[in-house]
């Protein structure tokens, strides 16, 4: 039974593309099963989280991750109330936009592309799934109803000022709404990436070595997780004793969240979606004490991980490959492949063809990257 604020698929504000209603999926469920389907998706299996993906077989890749983030979404979706099916749609979609490299790429690729609009990874998103996935007889994009869209667009809330041109582009003929805030499913979808990256990221961080279990025990949080393992285990071997007190420490984070939504929502008693974007304040989200001791151990991954020497190193590495390719293309975009020349040919001026590169790079795996970057700069 959903709440009355949930999003109701009878109710969608339906596709840019009007379509067939399915016989036995909602406009949602088909959403969601578009998204698993494309090919955008499945790059993400090699694309960087924190480490190179080809680094090591147990690190999390942005496919991983988008899969840990649905998983928490669903949780807290059904714990609410919530469409679980939009919830899933927006929490699988929301990287689709990232560059090879993780964050260190799309640092790359903004730079170089400040002349021409920027970069930015959620636009990008948007734009993959309205316009660069084209596999559909009669549109180009995933045809994705206005829920999932503007879930993906402003799930980590309003957007406005200066918008990223992906999004300014796709804004002019379809009004996402982007000064408001966006449903509550989309809300949990945006807090759930939040969830599953500071639980799995410590995770990646020991199985690297880049810190101890022992200065992970002196966290907050994290500093009781081990303590109650180790009350109730006191003979527990190292492996399990950290991944059970990681196993607790993603616990903490889910219920603080479920129980901080359950009490804004008695608050201000929402009678619809739209009740939830004209809050004028994002509803799902960590309480303040949580919130305070995730910023104490953000830092802590940041000076230990995010900033480690051995990532450092291979941020130069990647950064000069993503600098080598983009002026390579823009010279020679003979190269590039057969089904985007007919774009090139359609570009009018430096900007468009700018944009095709961008594009084009943005869409690469870390392995096809390093290789096109090896075979045209030897």
């Amino acid at each position: 039974m959903h709440a009355p604020y949930a999003s109701d698929p009878a109710k969608s504000r339906g596709r840019l593309y009007p379509e067939e209603e399915s016989t036995f999926r909602s406009c949602f469920q088909r959403d969601r099963d578009r998204i698993i389907h494309a090919s955008a998706f499945r790059r993400l299996k090699h694309k960087t989280q924190v480490f190179i993906e080809h680094e090591g077989d147990y690190f999390r890749t942005r496919l991983t991750h988008s899969i840990e983030v649905a998983q928490v979404a669903r949780t807290i979706s059904g714990a609410l109330g919530l469409n679980g099916e939009l919830t899933e749609a927006v929490a699988l979609a929301h990287d689709l936009g990232h560059t090879p490299f993780g964050h260190t790429g799309e640092d790359a690729l903004g730079v170089l592309m400040a002349p021409y609009g920027g970069f930015d990874h959620n636009a990008q998103a948007v734009r993959i799934v309205t316009n660069l996935e084209r596999h559909y007889a009669e549109f180009d994009g995933l045809n994705l109803t206005w829920e999932t869209l503007e879930g993906i667009a402003k799930h980590n809330g309003p957007v406005t000022g200066d918008l990223p041109w992906a999004l300014s582009e796709y804004q002019k003929h379809h009004d996402l709404e982007l000064d408001t805030y966006a449903s509550a499913e989309a809300q949990v979808a945006a807090i759930s990436d939040d969830v599953a990256y500071n639980h799995h990221d410590l995770h990646d961080g020991l199985r690297a070595e880049l810190f101890s279990t022992d200065e992970l025990a002196e966290l907050p949080i994290l500093k009781d997780c081990f303590a109650r393992v180790d009350a109730l285990y006191p003979d527990l071997n190292y492996y399990r004793r950290r991944h059970e007190a990681l196993r607790r420490f993603f616990g903490v984070l889910v219920e603080d969240v479920i129980l901080y939504a359950k009490d804004s929502l008695t608050k201000i008693a929402p009678h619809s979606a739209d009740d939830i974007r004209r809050a004028g304040f994002q509803i799902i989200r960590f309480s303040d004490p949580v919130f305070q001791d995730l910023k104490v151990i953000r830092q802590f991954l940041f000076e230990r991980m995010y900033r480690a020497p051995s990532v450092i190193e291979m941020r130069v590495t990647v950064t000069k490959a993503v600098e080598d390719l983009f002026p390579f293309f823009m010279r020679h975009p003979e190269n590039l492949p057969k089904q985007w020349r007919k774009d090139v040919e359609e570009a009018v001026g430096e900007v468009a063809l700018a944009r095709i590169v961008s594009d084009y790079i943005a869409g690469m795996t870390d392995r096809f990257a390093l290789e096109c970057h090896e075979r045209f700069m030897g």
